[in-house]
């Protein structure tokens, strides 16, 4: 017999990621054999019998991996008890698939969804060190010590400190300006309250890139299958960007 931690098998099942699987398991949500699981339970996806809210799973689902432009106005999570419209609802495929990470929803940009459980993992997990990149756009034109700070890593209010982050200025826009920001992190809103400890709002974030992903020209709301260079190259170790963030690759989003 051949045993597995259960949130892997779900996650190989293509259910969501191993930390959202996990949950499923702590809510009671997940079954073996008629039993209800407990985190930490371990099965053989070839004999036992494993079931979710009472569907039996199926162990080797068909992969899909989509990109999609996220728009402002919608939520990443496709599991919600939220009245309001989710990313799924422009995605017309019949497969499961979950976002990788979220955007909050007046955020927007490049968002990948996937029933790959392990690639899911592999992209959200800190120790795996992807990277994701932003444009910003804030109020007010930030001085060199607002930057260095950014730089450097910020407290926040919940007593935080943000990593290391690579930040420059990609244009001035009116009194406010764009910033190229690239994270290896992503907590909630973290972008956002950034802005507010360094006393520069946030008016608007775009994603245009993880890890080797880029946004490139899709618009708002459309989506398209990642080709297989794309899957293997997100698959592999993250690539070691130039250390002048000047020679980024640009976005082909227009402001």
């Amino acid at each position: 017999m051949s045993f597995e931690r259960l949130q892997k098998i779900l996650a190989q099942a293509g259910l969501g990621s191993r930390r959202y699987c996990e949950t499923l398991i702590t809510q009671g949500r997940v079954t073996v054999n008629g039993i209800t699981a407990t985190l930490g339970m371990q099965a053989d996806p070839e004999k036992d019998k494993i079931a979710v809210d009472g569907t039996q799973i199926k162990l080797q689902p068909s992969l899909v991996y989509i990109a999609m432009y996220k728009p402002r106005g919608l939520l990443s999570t496709v599991n919600s008890r939220d009245p309001r419209s989710t990313v799924r609802q422009l995605i017309d495929i019949p497969d499961r698939v979950y976002p990788v990470g979220r955007l909050d929803f007046d955020s927007e940009g490049l968002l990948l969804l996937t029933n790959d459980g392990d690639l899911t993992n592999r992209l959200t997990h800190p120790r795996y060190g992807h990277e994701k990149e932003y444009r910003v756009l804030v109020a007010r034109r930030p001085d060199i010590e607002q930057l260095d700070k950014w730089r450097r890593g910020v407290v926040l209010p919940d007593g935080y400190r943000t990593r290391a982050a690579k930040v420059r200025v990609e244009s001035l826009f009116g009194k406010g300006a764009w910033l190229r920001v690239i994270l290896q992190e992503g907590r909630k809103r973290q972008i956002r309250e950034i802005g507010s400890v360094l006393g520069l709002p946030v008016v608007r974030i775009i994603r245009i890139r993880i890890g080797n992903l880029y946004l490139e020209s899709l618009k708002p709301g459309e989506w398209r299958y990642l080709t297989e260079y794309e899957v293997k190259t997100l698959k592999e170790q993250p690539d070691r960007l130039p250390k002048n963030t000047d020679n980024l690759r640009k976005s082909r989003i227009k402001t």
